[in-house]
């Protein structure tokens, strides 16, 4: 499907036939849409079908009069108890007359756009270098409000990891750590565009558009920068659950190892016993009033257990 839109006194509203200076905002187009947006403005064939690639990487491509540029976008990805975030490409073409934006789904950001562009109420889709730094703008502000979701969930995890004693709390760290990988990546490259533009090569920049330019680039660096600050944290998290884990099962085994001991002593004293040969105390006779062996046994196997547990609780084996 593919939506229109034009500029009215600063605000963008739906448009019903493509004009000079007008929107077309495609999603998900099926080939007639995409064979009648090429026909009706001329545009190369390759520069709509390179953002359908769900692994397009960001760039910048021009060709004669018109220019490409490829964006990447978080996009929630969530299923079950497992939060993650990929990213998608977004198309950004410009002609002479027109822009163009193309994409896999129907994304959110669109909607964040217009309502971004019709509460400033100054928008004109006459300047598309305005058109393009305040898309990316919304971009990369929707990186940071999903990192700040990001900084929340592994806050979570980690008080519920260290009193985890199955793999789940694990997985979902994992998931987090392959979308903070997927945003590193996009934000990289969406950064490498943005110094692209700067140049000045492929469009030509204002005063004012080098200011706005320069506040998507703080933008996107600080996106960057919070990326690999919750990598790192989530990577030490990682290594001091895993040195815990160790730990519990040293102490474990310490415990498990000193009950065996403890324990072994009435296994082999009732062993013994259960040989049919002379053995201590077998002559007593309960019947006289003399204490039975069992008695004495289990006094005797009571006390030596008792002994060894105090030693190794001394020594905080137990």
């Amino acid at each position: 499907m593919f939506k229109i839109y034009k500029s009215e006194k600063g605000i963008l509203v739906p448009a019903e036939t493509v004009s000079p200076h007008t929107w077309v905002c495609l999603f998900n187009p099926s080939e007639e849409e995409i064979s009648y947006v090429e026909t009706k403005l001329q545009i190369f064939p390759e520069f709509l079908r390179y953002p359908l690639d769900e692994e397009e990487r960001p760039r910048l491509e021009r060709e004669e009069q018109q220019l490409l540029i490829i964006i990447r976008i978080p996009d929630p990805m969530s299923k079950g108890l497992y939060i993650r975030y990929e990213t998608i490409p977004i198309g950004i073409i410009l002609t002479e007359e027109n822009i163009i934006t193309i994409c896999l789904k129907e994304h959110p950001i669109f909607e964040e756009f217009i309502t971004f562009a019709n509460k400033h109420k100054n928008f004109d889709l006459k300047n598309p270098v305005s058109f393009i730094l305040n898309f990316f703008l919304i971009g990369t502000t929707s990186y940071i409000k999903f990192l700040r979701q990001i900084d929340k969930i592994i806050e979570e995890y980690e008080e519920a990891l260290f009193k985890a004693l199955a793999n789940e709390e694990f997985l979902r760290i994992l998931n987090i750590e392959k979308t903070l990988t997927y945003f590193n990546t996009s934000l990289q490259g969406n950064d490498m565009v943005l110094t692209k533009i700067q140049s000045g090569r492929y469009i030509r920049l204002t005063e004012e558009d080098l200011e706005l330019l320069e506040d998507v680039q703080i933008e996107n660096k600080q996106a960057i920068e919070m990326t690999k600050i919750f990598t790192s944290i989530l990577a030490n998290t990682m290594d001091a659950y895993a040195s815990i884990i160790n730990n519990n099962v040293n102490v474990i085994m310490k415990f498990l190892a000193s009950m065996a001991v403890i324990l072994s002593i009435p296994t082999i004293i009732y062993s013994m016993y259960g040989m049919n040969i002379p053995l201590p105390f077998q002559e007593l006779d309960p019947l006289k009033g003399t204490p039975s062996a069992f008695f004495i046994v289990n006094v005797i196997i009571f006390g030596i257990c008792s002994f060894l547990y105090l030693i190794f609780k001394k020594r905080k084996y137990l």
